[in-house]
């Protein structure tokens, strides 16, 4: 590998100097009307909606967090009785995977995949609209169970048979559960299906599969999961849906249903739903890490390989879940040898990330520890999810808190603390500002110590045999200490997160105050070619098709071999980034039928839990929404009219 000297500089030695070429755009994103957002079709706009809503729900989900841990801090503790303690661990779980962790995904991957691979926008931009409403106002009705119906649902985020069943669940809880998360996989089937195809039908010229950044590979194939797993969760539900509210009998087992049906089904989807939750954070700091160690991902062909195979795999390893409900020996064998195969494709990334860093200049700024807190804290939670190939192991483990332990490290510690490096990472390209870095690093540091202090403790309470979903305990059972030490670190890790919001609000008044200093469009020294246009993007994207001849095509435009054989740069990204003039570019226009449709399903999941005549008024407005966009043009028909908001070129230049 050539060296790059002082990467950071220009060849004169001066520090960079942002020059605007005229008509371009210096002026943050607009908050815009209500409007605005309602009607929004702009992929960037939607996948700043889904981050919000993430954070919203993140807030609902960390305080029932909280309200465990306050419960399982000392023994014998009143302060949850049991029926709420059930209540609270199953939203709490439920909102975490799919109205968190999912939706953070779903936030990169619509707002910067199309930015990566050239494209104005996604292949179908209001079915994408449809999409985030349809989860918003599925995960709106979900939560509505808190108040109504009786409760919330209180099986477990997992729900199963026979407790799902109104002799044992007789409160709407679990109809509420059933229908909102329906709903909710409908956005999240419709999404994929319009980010696969975008992925495939709307790269920029010559960049092929194998041009394609790490990122946009690893979230091509979670959209290939979620196409293959959400429909056996749908079956499931609908399946459930039926038994509960007209009487079947797919999970009764007085009528000869086998309750290990519905575990089939929930983990067929379950395992590849793991995967596709850690993937698309996998994808971001290997966008990441490159940049800020100031070399190539290491071996990108396995890295793109690995997690094809990683999404393959997944649908393997799911009967692991199952090793305690009697499914037999052979069965427990094949699985067994599977689940051990799965760790191979992942070990090869954590191998090619720490191959990465090895010799790099690295910067560490927030964005970069955030992704070395993947690589170590994943780390750990493989290797605690390896024990679980072992079957004489994994049965003593299942249903302790060894259980929990795992697979918070490998979904706090690791997507969440991988989606964090992206936030801090495309922060500038979002909004036009950086978040501030020394409030960035508290925010690391408090959320690592306090991540570990929470779950690390967990593995010891587990091998000494504390029960999962367990609402208290007595003293004489020896789970006083740690269980004390997982609460403290639980409140340091939500002082972390409540940082990071505070560093949004901070950083943002910051730079308003500072006169909205322009941090140009590529204040990292990035490597892919979403640092070619303005910060914040332009709506439209790009003014002209971008033309890739190789992997990390923008650094190979700054930086070039000298005689020496040495990389130097020869430009900088304000000299080769696009004026971010639409003049002249057709935006599909604004619409209300996506958010109307999407309005229609909880209307209709609402008549089916209560009374069918309120299902009524949801169809007609779902035919109603259905017949105005069907005929409703696709596309802005004035080149002129930038639906989106920006300023013509001529009306405002730096």
């Amino acid at each position: 590998m050539a060296i790059i000297e002082d990467p950071l500089a220009l060849p004169s030695g001066q520090p960079e100097v942002v020059e605007r070429p005229l008509g371009a755009f210096s002026r943050p994103r607009e908050v815009g009307s209500l409007k605005d957002w309602l009607t929004t079709v702009d992929h960037k706009k939607i996948g700043i909606m889904y981050g919000a809503a993430a954070m919203f729900f993140l807030v609902i989900g960390g305080v029932a967090a909280l309200l465990i841990r306050i419960q399982l801090a000392t023994p014998n503790s009143t302060f949850l009785s049991a029926d709420a303690y059930n209540r609270i661990f199953t939203m709490h779980g439920t909102v975490m995977i799919f109205l968190v962790v999912m939706p953070i995904g779903a936030t990169f991957a619509n707002f910067l995949m199309p930015l990566q691979v050239g494209a104005r926008d996604v292949a179908f931009p209001r079915i994408n609209a449809f999409s985030f409403w349809v989860f918003f106002l599925g995960g709106l009705m979900l939560n509505t169970s808190w108040f109504i119906g009786g409760g919330a649902a209180n099986g477990g985020w997992f729900n199963y048979a026979p407790n799902n069943g109104v002799p044992y669940s007789p409160s709407a809880g679990i109809d509420f559960w059933t229908i909102g998360l329906l709903i909710v996989g409908i956005g999240s089937l419709t999404g994929s299906i319009n980010l696969i195809t975008t992925v495939l039908n709307m790269r920029a010229p010559g960049m092929t599969l194998m041009k394609m950044p790490v990122f946009v590979w690893m979230t091509l194939v979670t959209q290939f999961l979620l196409l293959f797993a959400i429909p056996v969760l749908t079956v499931a539900q609908i399946l459930l849906a039926s038994d509960r509210l007209f009487g079947a009998n797919f999970f009764n087992v007085e009528q000869g249903a086998d309750p290990l049906l519905w575990q089939h089904l929930f983990w067929v989807f379950g395992h590849p739903e793991v995967y596709l939750m850690i993937l698309p954070a996998f994808g971001i700091v290997s966008e990441v890490i490159p940049t800020f160690a100031r070399k190539p991902i290491f071996g990108y062909p396995f890295m793109v390989f690995s997690g094809i195979a990683i999404g393959f795999m997944g649908f393997g390893v799911w009967a692991h879940h199952m090793f305690v409900a009697g499914i037999g020996p052979l069965s427990v064998t094949a699985f067994s040898v599977a689940t051990m195969f799965i760790a191979v494709p992942t070990g090869v990334k954590i191998l090619n990330w720490v191959a990465t860093l090895w010799g790099g200049k690295l910067i560490l700024n927030t964005a970069m520890l955030f992704s070395i807190g993947l690589v170590t804290q994943f780390t750990v939670g493989g290797l605690s999810g390896v024990s679980h190939a072992i079957a004489p192991s994994d049965t003593q483990q299942t249903d302790t808190y060894y259980i929990v332990a795992h697979f918070h490290y490998v979904l706090f510690g690791g997507a969440l603390f991988g989606f964090m490096a992206g936030f801090y990472f495309w922060w500038p390209k979002a909004f036009g500002y950086k978040l501030g870095e020394t409030m960035g690093k508290w925010n690391f540091w408090l959320m690592v110590i306090g991540f570990n202090l929470t779950f690390g403790p967990m593995h010891i309470l587990g091998l000494q045999g504390m029960p999962r979903r367990m609402q208290t305990y007595d003293d004489a059972m020896g789970f006083n200490l740690w269980n004390m030490v997982a609460t403290w670190g639980s409140f340091i890790l939500a002082i972390g997160v409540i940082l990071f919001l505070v560093n949004i609000a901070k950083s943002h008044l910051a730079w308003r105050a500072a006169n909205r200093p322009d941090v140009g469009p590529d204040p990292w020294d990035g490597r892919t070619i979403e640092w070619s246009i303005q910060s914040p993007a332009p709506n439209h994207n790009y003014d002209e098709d971008v033309v890739v001849t190789s992997l990390d095509d923008f650094w190979h435009r700054k930086y070039q071999p000298d005689e020496d054989g040495k990389l130097r740069r020869v430009h900088t990204g304000a000299e080769l980034a696009q004026p971010g003039d639409p003049t002249g570019v057709h935006l599909p226009s604004p619409s209300y039928w996506p958010i109307l449709l999407a309005a229609s399903l909880p209307i209709i999941g609402y008549g089916l839990i209560f009374n069918l005549w309120l299902a009524v008024p949801g169809a007609v407005l779902m035919v109603i929404s259905l017949w105005g966009w069907a005929l409703e043009p696709a596309d802005d028909l004035d080149p002129g009219d930038d639906h989106h908001d920006d300023h013509r070129p001529e009306l405002e230049t730096v």
